[in-house]
Order: C-alpha cells, then structure tokens, then sequence
C-alpha cells in the first residue's frame, strides 16, 4: 500500500526499492557482450558523433532489444513482468501494462477490449482523436455525450452522471463509458458516480487520464488532499495514463491500468498486441521503470512541490489587471472537478494564440495549449520558482504594455470550440463506414454541408470538430476557415493548407 507517497510493507507488498529492468539493464551493459542482435548502432558505437557530442554515450548503451535477461513486453516472465506489478501495486491496479506508443495505444485497446463491430460504446465528445482509431478498428458504434460548457471560463466542463444515466436509458445496450478525465485544462468528471451507474448497466468505464498519472498521490498532511483522485482509485475498470506528461518518464511512454475483473484479460492483451510496436523501446520501457520508482519513493512530495509552485503563481497572476488564471472558485455544475496543478491563463483583449505568441516571442516563455481564448501552463515537480517568477512576469509585462489593451476583443467576437461542440454534427455513417467508404476530393470553399470524409481536429488539444461520416455544419466551417487563414495548427486532413478537402459523396 502507499503512505504519505511511499509504499509501505504489508503482506503481499512488492519490493519497490527495486528497478528490474533498469537494473537488468544496466547489468547486460557492465558485460557488454558482443553483440549482433538488433539494433544495429552497438551500443553507442555507431551513432553519430555528433548527437554523442550533446548526449554523452551512455543512453544509447540503454537502446537494446529482447536480449538475455531483458524480457519481452509482447510476452512478459521476468524483469518486465516484475516491473509492471510494481507498477500496479503504487497505482492500486489489479493488474498494469507499459505502453511504448503512448496514451493513443492504450485509448486504441480500451475501446478494442470494451467494444466490437456493431457494439455501442458512449464517447465525450471532446474525447482525443485517438478514441477515433479505436472506434475504426474495432467497429463500435459511437453514442457521443456532450460535456457541460461553463459559459463563464468557455471551457468544456465535465460529463454529468445525469447524462451519462440517460444515455443507458436510451441505450441500455450499452457495453461500456469513456471519459477524459483530467482534460487537457484539468477538467474532471464525477468518476465515482459514473463508475456506480456503468456498473450497475453492466458495462465498463474507462478513462483517458493522459493528464492525470500524478493524482494518486494526494495526501492530507501534505495539503494537496483537494486534488481529484485517480480513476482507478474512483472505480475505473481501466485507465490509460501518460505518465510521461507529468511524472517523469520519456516521451510516448504510458501505462495502462486494470481496474476490475469486468474486463477480459486476453481480449486487452490481444488488442495491445495489435496496436503496439513489435520493436518496443527499452528507453521508454525503463523510464517507466524508473518512473514508478520515483513516484514510490517521493510521489507525495513532487505532487506537494507542483501544487505550491502553481498555487502560489496563480494568486501572484490573479493580482494582475487583466489576467486571470482560474482555480478552484470555477467549479460548478458544468465543471465537478479541477486539477490545480495546472495552469489555465486568460488576458483580457487577447486570443490565446495571441498570448502564447507573446510570451514566447518576447519572454522566451512556452506554454502547452493555446485555444482562441486561452493558455495553459502544465505544472510539475520538475519547474522551479525561478520558471514561475519568469511566467508571472512576463505576463505582468503583457498586460501593461499600452497595445495590449488596445486590442480588439476576440473573446467575445469568436465562438471556441466548446461552443461549436453544443451542437453535434448529423451523424451519418459509423467511423469504421466512412473509413472505408470511397472518398471524392473537392475545394473546401465547397464543403459546407458535405459529410466528412477526413476529420478535422485543431491541435493542441487534438479534439475533433468533425469526424469522417458526419455532415460539416456552416457553423463548423467557418471556424476552420478561420483555422486555414490564420495558418494555425491542426490534424486530419491530407492537404495540410485545407484549400483541398475529402468528403463522401452522398
């Protein structure tokens, strides 16, 4: 079990003072046999000099495949293995698995395992992209719930239980709930209330808690207990967490948790199987390892650590004429939840996009996400105090200079994406339909009215307006002209400038 962020004897505890694979790892290379296996740079002797110049050579003597003593993840029995349980044992799963495709794997075998051809499985609508992939391959049939707006903030609250019992009532069917939660703004759900009602319908919940690998560690004497649990913790029967968003692992490294026995364990691993690498990383399987390690020994403290830095930078930004940065007083009933540990930024006069340019351009300061109203600054135990004095000054700077607050206002003139998201698109064929169906190009001055044949998703924070098989509203369209002509980033489409457009005929 785990106390004050360490885990503490009991008796069927794990030793976690332990690192199986990295030690493993680092074994095989104090050997360092000769070695003709792949890949094929040994070692650090053929990579490039001049990447070695600015990494040093000992990560690349981590860089190895299913050698000797090191496991395979597709078929774990010995340090793998070992790494997983002790990855459990701190999440209080029933059972964990490493994932080296990132979070969008994990969301891709949830569905995979939860749901097949044909099957209805009730997705938010502000879900990420990848539930998208999953419902592709495995065929299900999407029920979206619309999450609460709050219309103070613009942002998409949380999916009420209200809503989530009214969409069994119509769909009693069901086989299974996916939630986002924490968003990618630290919005969660009721996880718990929702949780009772799937299992009452027989069916599963599970959750994209790609944000949310650091909330199991709050504590009362540590003053981060009005953090939000973890959704395992809450009743998940299965989560998918990034947990190298906030907690310390390398880049496309996740976890992915059994919460119950509701969940067929063959029919998950048979989907991991399909949706990840046959090559997988052990640079990213041993900074899970390490990871976990970290969050076993000192997860309360780092958790402690971001919570004050972004607390005590949020009042300093709240003091700011102008600016605002949303906290606990936002929640509601649109908004059950929110992570704190993040920061959420506005400025009066401004875009998002606009705030973010500033910040960078003349502050040197980046932020994670910026939307057409704000910003949002991901907080961890990793920043210091001299990165949050950086951000509250830069801002204060922003909000005093004289052309800011000349600048018209774009937060009462344009509608978000939470906005437009109030109104579903007509749904017309299933994701796996539109997939497959036969695509005709056309100009997008064109578009309107036409059913999708590509999605259309503004990125960050990868959430589709559109899907293929659903009709583009006029409402739709003009935000993503407004997109294309202001050369802002999105995913979905083959013709990144969007002058080209793939729909289905019909």
């Amino acid at each position: 079990m785990i106390d004050n962020g360490k885990v503490t004897d009991s008796k069927n505890s794990l030793d976690q003072n332990r690192t199986p694979l990295l030690d493993a790892i680092v074994a095989y290379t104090q050997e360092r046999p000769v070695y003709f296996k792949i890949p094929g740079h040994r070692y650090e002797k053929g990579i490039s000099p001049r990447w070695r110049q600015w990494t040093g050579d000992g990560i690349f003597r981590f860089d190895l495949t299913e050698a000797e003593g090191l496991d395979d993840l597709h078929c774990p029995e010995g340090v793998i293995k070992e790494a997983q349980k002790l990855a459990a044992q701190v999440f209080g799963a029933k059972a964990t698995y490493f994932l080296v495709n990132g979070t969008t794997c994990g969301n891709e075998a949830m569905v995979l395992a939860c749901a097949g051809e044909g099957d209805k499985i009730m997705i938010p609508r502000n879900a990420h992209k990848s539930v998208l992939m999953g419902l592709i391959m495995s065929g299900a049939t999407p029920i979206y719930l619309m999450p609460r707006y709050d219309e103070k903030t613009g942002l998409c609250g949380s999916i009420s239980p209200e809503d989530v019992e009214e969409g069994f009532r119509r769909h009693p069917d069901c086989k299974g709930v996916f939630l986002v939660s924490p968003t990618y703004y630290g919005v969660c759900s009721d996880i718990k209330t929702i949780s009772e009602i799937c299992h009452r319908h027989h069916a599963a919940l599970l959750v994209d808690e790609a944000h949310g690998g650091h909330l199991y560690f709050g504590k009362k004497e540590y003053g981060t207990d009005h953090l939000p649990q973890g959704a395992i913790q809450k009743g998940a029967d299965l989560c998918a967490q990034s947990i190298h968003k906030v907690t310390g692992s390398l880049t496309q490294s996740s976890l992915l948790h059994v919460g119950s026995d509701r969940i067929d364990r063959g029919r998950l691993e048979s989907a991991l199987h399909m949706v990840q690498s046959t090559s997988p990383s052990y640079l990213l399987m041993t900074s899970l390892d390490a990871a976990r390690y970290e969050l076993a020994q000192h997860g309360s403290e780092m958790l402690q650590k971001a919570e004050m830095l972004a607390s005590d930078a949020r009042k300093r930004i709240q003091q700011i004429p102008g600016i605002n940065c949303y906290g606990q007083e936002i929640k509601n009933q649109a908004i059950f939840d929110l992570d704190t540990s993040r920061l959420v930024i506005e400025a009066e006069g401004m875009t998002g996009f606009e705030l973010a340019d500033l910040l960078y351009e003349e502050h040197r300061v980046g932020m994670e996400l910026a939307d057409e109203r704000h910003v949002v600054a991901v907080v961890t135990y990793a920043n210091e105090q001299e990165d949050m004095d950086r951000l509250v000054e830069a801002l204060r700077q922003i909000a005093s200079a004289s052309d800011v607050a000349k600048t018209d206002n774009h937060i009462k003139e344009h509608k978000t994406i939470a906005d437009i998201k109030m109104t579903l698109p007509a749904y017309v064929m299933s994701p796996r339909q539109a997939y497959f169906a036969e695509k005709k190009e056309i100009a997008w001055e064109d578009a309107r009215g036409q059913i999708a044949g590509e999605a259309l998703i503004p990125y960050p924070p990868g959430i589709p307006l559109v899907n293929p098989g659903e009709r583009i509203s006029d409402e739709i369209w003009e935000y993503m002209e407004r997109y294309r002509k202001n050369h802002l980033h999105f995913h979905g489409t083959a013709d990144k400038t969007l002058r080209r457009y793939k729909i289905i005929p019909g």
